[in-house]
């Protein structure tokens, strides 16, 4: 009985890590390799979310009973709380032992295990998992030798800064250096680079959240931002198939130079099976150059390391094109059918549905809640949101005064042992590091850094941005877990006084070695999150950008007007053509629900057959989806024949 919450925890854990992969991920296409590395770093991460509040509760019940054995071998020294020595401890001959409790060698040994595995995925393993997929070498040795020097001057860096410190700290008097010690400052280098990041993202999404969900709450504002991230996306669409159009350019002339019988054959063989059906299809209607110029091994290595890179591009603005497509026609919809005299939702386009979800979600149930419900819902929402974002920052700047305690979750957390009910102290530490993961990590899901990370659901996130994922968890849980700690006040490291820790603080150590981070990056620099969040509700950044000629969403400017009035008609062209059944450039043409349901790994697997796709089908087969060798194209017979099916991900070659 006693280990039945912690079963369900980790299994719970272990399933909302597989849904989310399965949602964002292909794992029919990805190498296992990938799926395997990006599961165990959000599963691993799930699971210090899931125990950590079961770890707290159970270092309580262990404070009380040491406490408790204090108090029967002597009464000259007043009793220590479990969280503070100033605070006397319950009343009460025994203490009562939670239900959820378990043995105290648990903990520790599942400590060790998640976060030393999660530090070596994200540090050592994903980082050269990324280098290798983006190397343009053709053989594995070539790509492991790219990925190696790539990751040179990122880890060289790092050993340049760990050997500075190491240096000063063998240097100092009475601080001798060993192995245990080593172990501290490298997981303590690691929390400290965790909690500068964690502070920047809660920092934003602290506010955004609740104001996203407020704002989505209103139609108008939603519609007209959608349009706005319609003219957007257009431009990087376009830019992204121009500069697609220029590796097909380079590519084809390539090819016209390597005859079935040259060296480099091969070679150029790799970079165009990589390419899906419909840009092989573009290459192939491409005339080849009159006097072609014979490459050399290195050009083709840049060539297929840009196309690598153009490819991840491509595809990201495709995936987003089409989310956003369908989602500001959804909108389009609720917007007509607020003025429906039946109340029953009609749709433009027909999305196939379930026998089931028909059943329970029809028409007057949809009308019922996408034209009423769901606005009260969402601005509910955004004030319980908000009233955690405003607790969450008043922590942050209190958390480190004692007397008297200021932080909301720490006072929570005293009056819940004084009662032994540990289930508020669960249900409350679940809620509040759950509130903190999903802060973070929504922020990290819209990063679209350099051009190249997207995170897209409907199976449209490729193995590169999956890797990013998985590293930028692996780096923010540990940090946010211990910054969670000192908000509860159960880190003696920060609140400078004793209280029995959890084994989680135990495995992690602390960097007592070096007082410029334990006293006061680790102490203070949270405090900053108030900054801002300030600078994030005045929209300061948004503002900066838009003045350095970025295109903002920044409410009446002028820039942003026209912005939408594009957008407004980009959908309008696009809405047009799907209803007259012309073969718009936007979308892809809707066609009849079918006889019988398919199953995913059916339908990646299905040919890229625009005209037979629905609007639904093109988020399932968007670039580079088919795996079926469906286009063998006059390109292919005038160089080698036939040619196989493009590989199924970027790890197909080891």
């Amino acid at each position: 009985m006693a280990y039945t919450l912690f079963v369900i925890e980790i299994i719970s854990a272990f399933i909302l890590a597989a849904t989310l992969l399965y949602r964002y991920g292909d794992v029919y296409r990805n190498h296992i390799i990938v799926t395997v590395a990006v599961l165990t770093a959000w599963y691993f991460s799930f699971v210090i979310m899931f125990i950590l509040p079961l770890d707290v509760s159970s270092t309580v019940y262990r404070q009380c009973m040491q406490d408790n054995s204090t108090t029967t071998t002597t009464t000259a020294a007043p009793t220590l709380s479990p969280l503070h020595n100033s605070t006397p401890a319950p009343v009460g001959p025994k203490c009562q032992k939670p239900w959820s409790f378990v043995d105290d060698n648990v903990f520790p040994n599942l400590w060790r295990v998640v976060y030393w595995t999660s530090q070596c995925l994200t540090w050592l393993i994903m980082p050269m998992m990324q280098s290798y997929s983006k190397a343009g070498d053709f053989d594995v040795k070539g790509k492991l030798k790219s990925a190696l020097v790539d990751n040179a001057i990122y880890y060289g860096s790092y050993l340049t800064i760990c050997g500075i410190l190491l240096i000063y700290i063998a240097l100092k008097p009475g601080v001798y250096l060993d192995w245990a010690k080593i172990k501290a400052i490298a997981s303590s280098a690691s929390n400290t680079w965790g909690l500068f990041l964690l502070i920047l993202l809660l920092g934003y999404a602290l506010v955004e959240v609740p104001r996203n969900l407020w704002n989505n709450s209103k139609k108008n504002y939603t519609l007209t931002y959608t349009y706005f991230k319609v003219a957007k996306l257009s431009t990087d669409k376009c830019e992204a198939v121009e500069n697609m159009d220029d590796i097909l350019d380079s590519l084809c002339a390539i090819s016209a130079a390597v005859g079935p019988g040259h060296a480099l054959a091969r070679h150029v063989d790799t970079i165009v099976q990589k390419l899906p059906p419909a840009l092989r299809e573009r290459l192939a209607a491409r005339p080849l150059p009159d006097r072609p110029h014979a490459p050399t091994l290195k050009s083709l290595v840049n060539l297929h390391k840009k196309m690598i890179k153009a490819l991840h591009v491509h595809q990201r603005t495709e995936t987003q094109w089409g989310i956003t497509l369908e989602r500001v026609f959804h909108l389009e919809d609720v917007s007509t059918n607020l003025r429906s005299p039946d109340r029953r939702f009609q749709h433009t386009f027909h999305t196939p549905r379930p026998r089931p979800l028909r059943l329970l979600y029809p028409p007057t149930v949809e009308w019922y809640w996408e034209c009423f419900l769901k606005q009260y819902f969402l601005k509910t929402m955004a004030v319980i949101t908000g009233i955690m974002s405003v607790a969450v920052v008043w922590s942050e700047m209190t958390f480190f005064s004692k007397q008297p305690v200021l932080s909301i979750f720490a006072n929570i957390v005293i009056a819940a042992k004084y009662t032994y009910n540990y289930a508020a102290i669960v249900s409350v530490s679940t809620i509040i590091i759950a509130y903190m993961f999903y802060c973070a990590y929504s922020t990290v899901l819209k990063i679209r850094l350099l051009n190249l990370y997207y995170v897209a659901p409907h199976h449209q996130t490729n193995e590169y941005s999956l890797i990013f994922s998985g590293m930028m968890v692996c780096r923010l849980t540990p940090a946010m877990c211990l910054n969670f700690l000192s908000l509860v006040h159960m880190d003696s490291h920060v609140i400078k006084e004793y209280v029995l820790e959890t084994y989680y603080t135990q495995i992690m150590g602390h960097m007592d070695v070096l007082g410029i981070v334990a006293e006061g990056f680790n102490i203070y620099f949270p405090m900053l999150v108030v900054l801002l969040c300030v600078a994030t509700y005045l929209s300061l950044g948004s503002r900066l950008l838009s003045l350095c000629g970025f295109q903002q969403f920044v409410g009446d400017d002028e820039l942003t007007t026209d912005l939408v009035d594009e957008g407004r008609e980009i959908v309008k062209r696009a809405r047009t053509g799907l209803l007259h059944d012309v073969d718009s450039d936007y979308y892809v043409q809707p066609s009849p629900e079918r006889a019988q349901p398919i199953s995913a790994y059916q339908r990646a697997e299905l040919p890229y057959n625009r005209p037979t796709l629905t609007l639904e089908d093109e988020l399932d087969h968007r670039f580079g989806e088919s795996t079926l060798p469906a286009i063998e194209s006059e390109f292919d017979e005038r160089r080698r024949g036939n040619m196989s099916a493009p590989p199924r991900g970027l790890f197909d070659d080891v």
